[in-house]
């Protein structure tokens, strides 16, 4: 079992009374020490299966700093890490990590994600993902009307969030939403 499988097993126990889990771990040499990212996520295990279409809250900072005490505590009182010095990193996956997963794209729902798949590539509203598809609603352009499109996941080669600074739904408000500024919750870095 690799470290990065070790630190899995020793951390994700401990992240799911937080409502998160590891989307990915990493560990890479940087001078005499060693820096282990753990990327972690909402959990959406939960989730109704029959429910294809409801947002999923983005993960927040608060849950990000809850997820680094957690880890952090864990891999002290473990011997995972030996005695090496580390630094440890936890944050969310980000806007620009790419999109594989069905879980992956059924968090983003009711974001603008471009999918690229077998037929091409297509920018829309993720309005909902099932068993095996997920449906979006492409606007109009000057050259084609507005449609929903239906793509198979199995045709599917990877997604990405689009960066939306107003959202249709944010009537009036001019701010970004949070959720669309993170370039990953770079939530915190401690020395170990």
């Amino acid at each position: 079992m690799s470290t990065a499988e070790q630190i899995r097993a020793t951390i994700e126990p401990a992240l799911a009374p937080l409502g998160l889990v590891i989307e990915d771990v990493t560990i890479s040499p940087a001078g005499k020490r060693r820096v282990v990212r753990v990327l972690v996520d909402t959990d959406i295990a939960n989730l109704d299966p029959a429910d294809t279409s409801s947002p999923v809250p983005p993960i927040s900072l608060d849950d990000v700093a809850d997820a680094t005490r957690v880890v952090s505590d864990r891999l002290d009182d473990s011997d995972v890490m030996g005695r090496a010095p580390y630094v440890l990193e936890v944050s969310s996956p980000g806007i620009g990590r790419a999109l594989k997963s069905r879980d992956q794209f059924r968090r983003q729902v009711g974001r603008l994600v471009e999918v690229v798949h077998e037929g091409g590539s297509d920018t829309g509203r993720l309005t909902e993902v099932g068993a095996d598809r997920l449906t979006l609603a492409i606007p109009a352009t000057k050259k084609a009307a507005a449609r929903i499109e239906g793509i198979e996941l199995d045709s599917v080669q990877r997604g990405t969030v689009q960066v939306e600074f107003k959202r249709p739904d944010d009537a009036g408000s001019s701010a970004p939403d949070a959720a669309d500024t993170d370039a990953g919750l770079a939530g915190s870095e401690e020395d170990h």
